[in-house]
């Protein structure tokens, strides 16, 4: 898939078929996130990987909106490694970038996904962290329900020129 059409063309999946997501997928959408920009390439990145129903069932019971995680073939949570942070503060915009990566790759290889947040929650970041034993040091970010689609929707049509401005603000 090209990347503009994978850019126009993603859209969140809430339902998934029974199809597991082969291993080499997983591994190429995985190595797709740690291939985001990073400030100063500092990549503080750790990554999740959930394949255990069980689990998968579990999430929704923390996360109010992560339904679709009961019905997904994988779950990947994207953390936050503090240890890794050379420039304060930007390991948000870092993560948020692996996590779009994750996300583009699925669907230029048919994956359906869906972006689910986590971080500045609390309560999700707590109880992600109890369940999946998670150091203090790691920080639950964002968590990305995978799954072969069993919905496709159609792209939808998002430019609005009324949010670019020109030189100043208000200027179109």
């Amino acid at each position: 898939m090209e990347t503009i059409e994978a850019i126009k063309t993603r859209r969140s999946i809430r339902t998934f078929s029974d199809e597991m997501i082969p291993e080499e997928q997983l591994t190429q959408i995985l190595t797709c996130g740690m291939y985001a920009p990073s400030a100063g390439n500092q990549q503080p990145w750790q990554f999740i990987l959930i394949q255990d129903k069980q689990v998968l069932r579990k999430i929704p019971d923390i996360h109010e909106h992560a339904h679709m995680m009961s019905m997904a073939s994988a779950g990947i949570l994207v953390c936050i490694d503090s240890s890794l942070e050379k420039h304060k503060n930007m390991a948000v915009q870092d993560c948020s970038a692996a996590t779009q990566n994750i996300l583009l790759a699925a669907h230029a290889l048919g994956i359906g996904s869906c972006w689910l947040g986590v971080y500045p929650r609390e309560k999700r970041m707590t109880e992600l962290r109890k369940m999946l034993r998670i150091p203090d040091s790691i920080i639950p970010f964002s968590l990305i329900a995978l799954g072969i689609y069993s919905e496709k929707k159609e792209q939808v049509e998002r430019f609005n020129i009324q949010r670019i401005h020109t030189e100043i603000w208000g200027q179109h």
